[in-house]
């Protein structure tokens, strides 16, 4: 018990699960703000990365500093010689840094009022609070300069991209004929890769419309399967959706449906292991961290490959060279084919949390629940990952080989 009289096993259960809000008030936001995966990732992994470091610099005998581990990344302020709670510090780390790289401010600030309220009610000293806010501003502040040196900005000023005007190429796919997303996504700063290429997979197969070929029986693979769907592959197709791209169409009205990123689905699951295995604030804001980096640096390295070998999309293929009837279960995204995104990072971020959580971590996974859609249960992250990974054949927007050697 603290001087007031109050359980300090519970407030320490309280400052989790607000920490826990937090994060789950900027998945709300990003998803209403309809973020690319590659966009959400930034987000994430900057909010993560500043309340990991103001957490961090309170568990120096556990926990190491990121600074001069992540690229470029330098030592955040040290906390001032004042009573501080690590805990809102670190909120308020994770809040103002969110706040700054989302549209929707005046949903996001209701949120973050609700939370602080509930500090409030808890009976925590106001000025205490509000020293803690004021330090969480500054590491805040820190990890803000660091992102803008990470090129961002520069990649949004850059020429609309063109589809290259070559047999095999990616083309824009239906119902939205929507543009290329994130073109210049491998010129973003890396986190720990030495490069986006660092992890360059193998070459795709050589396009061809012979139907003797490797590419054509990819193609004929994508189709049968699309067209001999169990009710199972469709559920697993639907459930790693996360198409934030949605476009529902009728006549000539077109509009979209909002629902999460792959990534946030991740850190989602991220989350909700920490819940079950009652994981304190510190090791649950390194699951966050850590899974966030995963993917951030997933999307880099993929997005790195789309572009480069850019390959037609399975619709595109089937329809101009095998069946023009034919259509898959899930919209097809707005990029290239080759690697699978989902592969990628879902690949990456099971192997960051089976080494965070550990191996045959069984799970539930109530992600997509909001959604519309039921929960699934999961042995292990590289299960969850595997099933991820093939749901995009199922939902007829891969090749086998997109997903096989985006998994390595």
């Amino acid at each position: 018990f603290n001087s007031q009289g109050r359980c300090q096993a519970t407030l320490a259960d309280f400052e989790t699960s607000a920490f826990h809000q937090a994060h789950q008030l900027l998945t709300d936001v990003i998803v209403t703000d309809i973020l690319t995966p590659p966009v959400a990732s930034r987000v994430y992994v900057y909010a993560h990365v500043a309340a990991y470091e103001t957490l961090a610099a309170f568990n120096t005998s556990s926990y190491r500093s990121l600074a001069q581990q992540l690229n470029q990344l330098t030592v955040a302020p040290s906390p001032p010689n004042a009573q501080i709670n690590p805990a809102a510090a670190a909120i308020e780390a994770l809040l103002v840094t969110g706040r700054s790289m989302i549209f929707s401010e005046p949903m996001f600030d209701q949120g973050a009022a609700k939370i602080w309220q509930s500090f409030n009610d808890k009976g925590y000293s106001p000025a205490t609070l509000e020293t803690s806010r004021a330090y969480g501003r500054q590491v805040a502040q820190h990890i803000l300069a660091w992102a803008s040196q990470d090129n961002y900005k520069a990649t949004r000023a850059m020429r609309r991209y063109a589809p290259l005007k070559r047999p095999g190429a990616w083309l824009p796919t239906p119902p939205g004929y929507m543009g290329a997303v994130e073109p210049y996504w491998n010129r973003i700063r890396t986190l720990v890769l030495d490069s986006a290429a660092q992890c360059k997979p193998v070459a795709n197969a050589n396009f061809s419309t012979e139907k003797t070929s490797t590419f054509y029986q990819l193609a004929q693979e994508v189709r049968k399967v699309g067209k001999n769907l169990t009710e199972e592959q469709r559920l697993i197709a639907n459930y790693w959706d996360c198409n934030p791209f949605f476009l529902n169409t009728q006549g000539h009205l077109n509009f979209g449906t909002k629902k999460l990123s792959p990534g946030g689905h991740w850190l989602s699951i991220a989350g909700q292991v920490a819940v079950q295995k009652k994981a304190d604030l510190m090791k649950s804001s390194a699951a966050y961290t850590l899974t966030a980096i995963a993917l951030f640096d997933g999307f880099i390295s993929c997005w790195d490959e789309k572009y480069r070998s850019n390959v037609i999309r399975p619709e595109t293929y089937i329809n101009a060279h095998v069946d023009e009837s034919w259509r898959p279960l899930l919209q097809t995204p707005p990029f290239p084919e080759y690697t699978s995104g989902h592969s990628v990072i879902s690949s990456a971020v099971a192997e960051v949390l089976t080494h965070w959580f550990g191996d045959d971590i069984a799970f539930l996974d109530a992600t997509e629940v909001p959604y519309g859609l039921p929960t699934r249960q999961f042995k292990s992250f590289r299960q969850a990952a595997q099933e991820a990974s093939v749901s995009r054949l199922y939902g007829g927007i891969h090749y086998r080989p997109a997903i096989e050697n985006g998994q390595k």
